[in-house]
C-alpha cells in the first residue's frame, strides 16, 4: 500500500478509535479501547493500563497485571511524573496518562528487534488525548463513587433516625420490632433476622425479635432464658466474646475458638454483631440466608454493626419509657386511690369535726348558767345542725323507773303528754333494749305482729321514726327521739349514728347537770354544817397545837430524863456547823459519853435502879454545862454534850474533867452507895465537818478510844484514831479476801518427850500469808475476825486443813492438838461437826486432841461437860490450856473428860531463874495432880535448856516451845525429828 493509500486508512482507524473514546463511560472501557489501539502496532507485544497506584497490590489496570515491588517503583514514579514522555525499561516502555484526579499511565512491551524503535510516533497524540478521556472517567468514576456513599449515608442515617422515632414512638414493642426489621431490610438483605437482648446482670437473653422462613418457632417463646442455654451456639460467640462473626459454615467454624453448636437450620451465609453498650454486649442482631446466590459482605457487616449500638439504645429506651409508663400509670392509679380515700377521710374528718363540734357544744351546756328549758332548747338547736329534728323530744325515765317523763317536746303534728306511765310502745322497747331503734311504718307493723309493741297506735303515725337511749354507765335513763313524717327526710345508717354519738353527750351532761344541782344543794347544807363545824373546829385547833407542842417536845426529847434527844442534838450540831461555815474562826465541841459497866447495875440493881442512875446521871451532867451549851440523851447509857462555841480545846478536855469529877461522887440508889465513872470522847467540829452525823461518828471514836486505854477518862479524836478505825475495816476485808483466796495455812509447832526429843506430836496453829503484810500470827488479826464473826469460818478452814495435812503426813503414832474457842463450844453441834470433818479427812480420832481454855469453860460448863465426852466417846481427846492461871482450875479436873493439862508458859518461865522455889512448888504439884488422876501433862513455853532440865527433873515427860522447835509448815516436820542438849 503506497502512502496515499495508508494515510485515509490511518485516518479511518483513528476514527473509529475517537468513536470508541466517546463512547467509552468507565475507566475500565477508555483503558480497554487504549490497549486495544496499541496493541493494533506490529511493534506492541503487550500493553496495559495502570492507575490507583497509592499501594502496591491494590492497584487496577486492564488487562489485569501484577507488579513486583522494583516495578512499582518506576512505574510509580512515572505515573507521577506529569510529563507525556516516554519512560523506558528494558522492553517495555511507559507513559504517564494523567496524574489527577489519581495517576494512571500506559505500560507497553515491543517485540524484540523494536527496542529502539518503540511505540510508534503516530500513537502519542491519540493517547495523550486518550489520557483526557481517562481522566475525565476517573473523575466522573469518583464522583459516582462519592454519590453512591452519600446515598448510603443518607439512607443510613435515615435508617438511625427511623430507629429513634420508633423507640420515641407510642407503638408497642411489637411493633417497633417489626419496624426495625423493615429498616435494616431497606440496608441489606435481611429477609431471616432476629434480635436477642442480654440482661447480664441475671446472665439470661431473651429473644426479643425472631423472623425466620426456614424455623418460624422462636427459642424461649418470648421469655427470658438462661444464657447457657445456647452455649456455643454463633450466637453465644457473639454475645460471650462482643466480636462479629460472617460466612459460610466452613468460615465460621474457623472463626471461633471452641465447638459449635448449630440451632435450627443451617443457613448458606449468617451475619452476627453485637449489640454494644460501653463496650460491653447487651444482646446481638443476626441475619442469614439460605439462597446460594445472596451473601453478605464486609460492607454489610460495618453497616449492621454501625446500626446494632443504636438499636440497643432504641430497645433501651423503648423498655425504659415502656417501664416509666407503667410505674406512672401505677403511680397514677395509686394516687388516684389515695385521692379517693383521701376525699374520703377529708369528708369523714369534716363530718367527725361537725359532730365534735357538736358533742363539744353539747358537752359546755353541761356547766352553762342556763336553767333546764334553755338547756333543752339549746341541745334541740345542736342535734338540728346535724339531722332533720323538726320533730324532736327527749324522754326521761323517773327515780321510781315506773313513768316515762317529757321534759322537752317539739312536734309539727301531735305532742305526747307530759308524762305518762310505762307502756309497750316504740319508746319502752328503746329504753328495755338499750339500742337505737330506726324504723318505717312496715317495721312498725311487723313489730306490731311479733308482739314486740302494743299494736294500735292512734292519730297519724310518722313515716320513719328513730330512737336512741339515753345511756349513763351501764344504766338507760332515757332515750332522745327524732321522726319524719316526709319521705324525703327519712333517716338512714348514717343519721343513727350521729344521733347516737350526741346521745351520749346529751346524756353525760344530764347526768353532770343533775350531779350539780343535787351538788349546788349539797354545799348549801353543807356550808350550814361549817359553820356550826368551825366554832368547834376553832376550840380544837387550840387544843392540838398545845398538843402537838407537847408530842414535838416529846418526839425531840427522852422520855426518862428530859434531855434532848439525837435528833434534837443533830439539829442544833447542824445549826452550829451552818454557823461556823460562815465564821471559820469559830470551833465547837462534842463530848460523847456512856456510863461504864452500867449493865452490871441493871442486871445487879434491876432496871428501875438503872433508870434512877440515868436520872442522876442527867442531872449532873446539866450542871456542868453553862447555856447555850446542851446536853442530850441519845440511847442507854449513852449521853452527848454539845459546847457550840469553844476557844480552844482546853475548854473541851475542862469540861470533859468535870463530868468526870461529878460523875464520880458517890451516888445513893437503892439503898446502896454507887460510885459510876464514864468514859468521853471529844470532837472539836470546824469548817472541815459538812454535817451533824461526822461529829458524832469522830466522837464516837474518840469514846471507844478512852474505854479500850482503860475506862473512867477522856480522848481526844485525831486522825490516828480515824486511820485505826479504817485499818480494821480494810482488815475485814482482807479476811474476806483471804477466805476466798486460801491465804491461810496451819502451821505446827511439835510437842516433844523431854527425856530425848522425840516428836510425839504437834499443836496446830493458823498463819495469814498476807499478800502485802507477809506472814501473820493470830495476835495480828483474831480479835478483828471475832468482831467481824468471820472467827467461826476462819476456825473450821483451819481444822480442815490441819487435820488433812496430818493424816495426809504425819506419822501413825503423833497427835495434834487444837485451840476450840468458847464460841464453838456454845454450838450444840460442835461435835457433830467435828466427826464428820474426821470423816472427809480420814484422820483418826485417836489422834485429834482439842484444847479448851477455862475462860470457855465459865460460859456453860454443862454443856461444855456434855460435848467433850461425846468427843471422849469416839476418841477426840481434850486438853485444858493455860493451866493454873484461872480462878477454878482444880474443879475442872475431877469433872471433865481430860486427856493432857497445858502447863502455862508464866510457870516454866521462872524455872530458870534464881529463887523460883514457889513456881517450882507449883509445877510439882500440878505433876503429882495430874499423875493422880492420870493425865498427861505437857509444858508450854520451854525457851532454854535449864528450863526443860528442871521439868526433866521433876517428871514432866512432854513439852513444847522455841528451844524445841518453832511452828512451821508441815513439810518441815516429814522427816523425824528429834531435839537433843
Amino acid at each position: 500500500m503506497n502512502d496515499v493509500d495508508a494515510k485515509p486508512a490511518s485516518d479511518a482507524m483513528h476514527l473509529i478509535w475517537l468513536t470508541r473514546l466517546i463512547a467509552a463511560n468507565t475507566p475500565e472501557e477508555v483503558a480497554k479501547v487504549i490497549v486495544g489501539v496499541v496493541l493494533d502496532r506490529p511493534s506492541c507485544k503487550a500493553a496495559s493500563v495502570l492507575w490507583s497506584l497509592d499501594e502496591p497490590g491494590k492497584h487496577r489496570s486492564v488487562p489485569p497485571v501484577a507488579i513486583d515491588a522494583d516495578d512499582w517503583t518506576w512505574l510509580y514514579a512515572v505515573a507521577t511524573s506529569g510529563t507525556p514522555q516516554w519512560s523506558r525499561q528494558g522492553d517495555r516502555v511507559a507513559l504517564c496518562l494523567c496524574e489527577k484526579p489519581e495517576p494512571a499511565l500506559l505500560v507497553v512491551t515491543v517485540h524484540p528487534g523494536h527496542e529502539r524503535s518503540g511505540v510508534p510516533d503516530d500513537l502519542k497524540a491519540p493517547i495523550v488525548l486518550a489520557g483526557q478521556y481517562l481522566r475525565r472517567a476517573l473523575e466522573w468514576s469518583e464522583l459516582q463513587y462519592s454519590h453512591q456513599q452519600l446515598e448510603r449515608s443518607e439512607t443510613l442515617q435515615r435508617a438511625l433516625f427511623a430507629i429513634s422515632d420508633l423507640a420515641g414512638s407510642d407503638r408497642d414493642m411489637p411493633d417497633m420490632l417489626r419496624g426495625i426489621h423493615a429498616i435494616v431490610s431497606t440496608l441489606m438483605y435481611a429477609e431471616n433476622f432476629y434480635i436477642v437482648q442480654l440482661y447480664r446482670e441475671r446472665n439470661t437473653i431473651r429473644f426479643l425479635y425472631f423472623v425466620d422462613v426456614e424455623d418460624p418457632a422462636s427459642p424461649g417463646d418470648g421469655q427470658d432464658m438462661p444464657l447457657q442455654e445456647i452455649a456455643h451456639s454463633l450466637t453465644w460467640y457473639v454475645i460471650n466474646d462482643g466480636k462479629a462473626r460472617m460466612g459460610t459454615a466452613e468460615q465460621l467454624l474457623a472463626q471461633v475458638s471452641g465447638p459449635v453448636i448449630q440451632i435450627g437450620p443451617d443457613s448458606h451465609d449468617w451475619l452476627g454483631v453485637p449489640m454494644l453498650r460501653d463496650g460491653q454486649p447487651g444482646g446481638a442482631l443476626v441475619v442469614q440466608s439460605y439462597q446460594p446466590g445472596i451473601s453478605f459482605t464486609r460492607e454489610d457487616l460495618n453497616l449492621l454493626e454501625f446500626v446494632g449500638s443504636h438499636i440497643l439504645t432504641a430497645l433501651e429506651r423503648k423498655q425504659t419509657k415502656e417501664d416509666l409508663e407503667r410505674r406512672v400509670q401505677l403511680r397514677t392509679l395509686q394516687l388516684a386511690d389515695a385521692n379517693r380515700v383521701l376525699q374520703l377521710e377529708v369528708l369523714e374528718r369534716q363530718r367527725a369535726e361537725h359532730l365534735q363540734t357538736a358533742l363539744f357544744r353539747i358537752a359546755q351546756l353541761a356547766t352553762a348558767d342556763i336553767d333546764q328549758d334553755e338547756f333543752y332548747r339549746r341541745v334541740h338547736s345542736v342535734v338540728g345542725e346535724l339531722l332533720n329534728a323538726e320533730n324532736f323530744f327527749i324522754g326521761l325515765l323517773s327515780d321510781d323507773r315506773l313513768k316515762l317523763t317529757f321534759p322537752y317536746m317539739v312536734d309539727a303534728f301531735k305532742l305526747p303528754p307530759t308524762s305518762r306511765a310505762l307502756g309497750r310502745g316504740l319508746s319502752e322497747y328503746v329504753l328495755h333494749s338499750g339500742i337505737a331503734l330506726r324504723a318505717d311504718n312496715a317495721d312498725i307493723e311487723q313489730m306490731e305482729v311479733l308482739g314486740e309493741i302494743a299494736p294500735g297506735r292512734t292519730g297519724s303515725p310518722a313515716l320513719c321514726w328513730l330512737g336512741v337511749p339515753l345511756i349513763v354507765g351501764d344504766e338507760v335513763i332515757g332515750l332522745v327521739t327524732v321522726q319524719s313524717y316526709l319521705e324525703e327526710s327519712a333517716y338512714g345508717q348514717a343519721d343513727q349514728e350521729l344521733l347516737t354519738f350526741v346521745a351520749t353527750q346529751i346524756a353525760n351532761s344530764l347526768t353532770r347537770r343533775r350531779s350539780a344541782e343535787s351538788l349546788r344543794r349539797a354545799y348549801e347544807q353543807l356550808e350550814h354544817r361549817v359553820e356550826e363545824r368551825t366554832q368547834a373546829l376553832r376550840k380544837e385547833i387550840i387544843e392540838r397545837e398545845r398538843i402537838q407542842d407537847q408530842l414535838k417536845h416529846q418526839v425531840m426529847h427522852d422520855s426518862l430524863t428530859g434531855l434532848p434527844n439525837r435528833g434534837y442534838l443533830r439539829d442544833r450540831i447542824d445549826r452550829v456547823l451552818h454557823i461556823i461555815r460562815h465564821d471559820p474562826q469559830r470551833r465547837l465541841a462534842l463530848l460523847y459519853l456512856d456510863v461504864d459497866r452500867f449493865k452490871i447495875i441493871n442486871d445487879s440493881l434491876g432496871h428501875l435502879a438503872g433508870d434512877e442512875v440515868l436520872k442522876e446521871v442527867s442531872a449532873r451532867l446539866a450542871s456542868c454545862v453553862r447555856p447555850p451549851d446542851l446536853v442530850a440523851r441519845l440511847a442507854g447509857d449513852e449521853f452527848a454534850i454539845l459546847l457550840e462555841n469553844v476557844e480552844d480545846v482546853s475548854v473541851a478536855t475542862a469540861v470533859a474533867q468535870r463530868v468526870l469529877d461529878a460523875l464520880g461522887a458517890p451516888m445513893p440508889i437503892a439503898g446502896k452507895e454507887l460510885q459510876p465513872t464514864a468514859s468521853v470522847g471529844i470532837a472539836i467540829g470546824d469548817a472541815h465537818y459538812h454535817d451533824a452525823d461526822e461529829v458524832l461518828r469522830d466522837a464516837d471514836i474518840a469514846l471507844y478510844r478512852a474505854k479500850d486505854l482503860g475506862r473512867k477518862r477522856f480522848e481526844l479524836f485525831d486522825e490516828t484514831l480515824a486511820k485505826n478505825v479504817v485499818d480494821v475495816l480494810a482488815m475485814e476485808v482482807d479476811l474476806r479476801h483471804a477466805m476466798q483466796h486460801e491465804q491461810f495455812e496451819p502451821y505446827f509447832q511439835p510437842i516433844c518427850r523431854l527425856d530425848g526429843g522425840q516428836v510425839v506430836g504437834y499443836e496446830a496453829l493458823i498463819r495469814w500469808n498476807h499478800p502485802q503484810r507477809g506472814l501473820l500470827r493470830p495476835a495480828d488479826f483474831l480479835k478483828i475476825a471475832e468482831d467481824s464473826g468471820l472467827i467461826e469460818e476462819i476456825d473450821w478452814r483451819m481444822f480442815g486443813l490441819s487435820c488433812g495435812l496430818l493424816a495426809s503426813h504425819g506419822s501413825d503414832d503423833t497427835f495434834m492438838t487444837f485451840n476450840v474457842s468458847a464460841l464453838h463450844l456454845r454450838r450444840g453441834d460442835f461435835d457433830t461437826r467435828l466427826i464428820q470433818l474426821l470423816d472427809k479427812t480420814g484422820l483418826p480420832p485417836s489422834r485429834l486432841v482439842a484444847e479448851v481454855t477455862e475462860g470457855a469453860l465459865l460460859d456453860n460448863p454443862e454443856l461444855v461437860r456434855g460435848t467433850l465426852d461425846r468427843l471422849r466417846s469416839i476418841g477426840v481427846g481434850a486438853a485444858l490450856d493455860d493451866f493454873g492461871t484461872g480462878y477454878s482450875s482444880l474443879s475442872y479436873l475431877h469433872s471433865l473428860p481430860l486427856r493432857i493439862l497445858k502447863i502455862d508458859r508464866a510457870f516454866v518461865l521462872e524455872l530458870d531463874k534464881d529463887g523460883n522455889t514457889n513456881s517450882t512448888t507449883v509445877v510439882a504439884a500440878i505433876l503429882a495432880l495430874a499423875r493422880a488422876l492420870n493425865i498427861k501433862v505437857i509444858a508450854e513455853g520451854i525457851e532454854t535448856e535449864a528450863q526443860r532440865d528442871a521439868l526433866l527433873a521433876m517428871g514432866c515427860e512432854m513439852g513444847q516451845g522455841y528451844l524445841l522447835g518453832r511452828p512451821a509448815p508441815i513439810r518441815q516436820w516429814l522427816e523425824p525429828h528429834t531435839v537433843t542438849s
